[in-house]
């Protein structure tokens, strides 16, 4: 039979996997960054990180009135401040990116990437938007040039709705090796993607396997 753990390995064990999620939080938060488009919310990861940011406030004060060693109080700060702002950073980059593509998000299956709380936001944003257009522009313009989704009534698609530029390149790096990878459909560009090397490469060709987690964008 296996002994207890001790109230120090506990410890350990809950302070490495505390780092664990600040490692993803900021992987998250990097992608997102170098993202044209908005990425599905990492909600569970979002959750426990901010449990955790409870449980290094509940900390910091403790340590604080117990007197404890001004560095020791001092490094869980840190470790607060450096928490925080990749959590609040990496929100509000996804918001930032609501603002600007709120319609085309809206209207395409980006729509299933956001939270419960950004699809309020992108709802609540776009009646807004649309208000307002009406009362202070669309209003005063001629018949046919109404909509502010289409320039005129002619027109076939929404070529008034701004949408996130996939061709954009990115730096990006292989978490593990992926190998001879096709960059277009025709298959004229190969590239062969070895773990930890870094990439420039243009969006839209690795947008699959950085939604599948094979490829960090830096």
């Amino acid at each position: 039979m296996s002994e207890p753990w001790s109230e120090e390995a506990e410890e350990d064990a809950s302070s490495l996997a505390g780092t664990t999620d600040v490692e993803l939080i900021k992987r998250a938060w990097r992608n997102e960054k170098a993202a044209p488009e908005i990425l599905q919310f990492e909600g569970a990861l979002v959750l426990r990180v901010r449990e955790q940011i409870q449980l290094l406030e509940e900390t910091v004060e403790e340590s604080t009135e117990n007197g404890s060693n001004d560095l020791v109080v001092s490094l869980y700060q840190m470790d607060l401040d450096r928490t925080l702002y990749l959590l609040r950073s990496y929100l509000r980059i996804r918001l930032q990116k609501i603002e600007k593509y709120m319609i085309h998000i809206s209207k395409t299956n980006l729509w299933n990437r956001l939270s419960e709380q950004e699809k309020k936001f992108t709802k609540r944003c776009t009646a807004i938007l649309e208000k307002l257009l009406e009362q202070s522009v669309l209003a005063r313009l001629p018949y046919g040039y109404e909509s502010f989704l289409k320039q005129s009534i002619s027109s076939e698609e929404d070529d008034m709705v701004p949408e996130p530029q996939l061709d954009t390149f990115v730096f990006c790096k292989a978490k593990d090796a992926v190998g001879a990878f096709q960059l277009d459909d025709s298959g004229d560009e190969i590239v062969d993607l070895v773990a930890d090397d870094l990439y420039v490469i243009r969006y839209k060709s690795i947008k699959g396997l950085v939604e599948a987690g094979q490829i960090d964008l830096v």
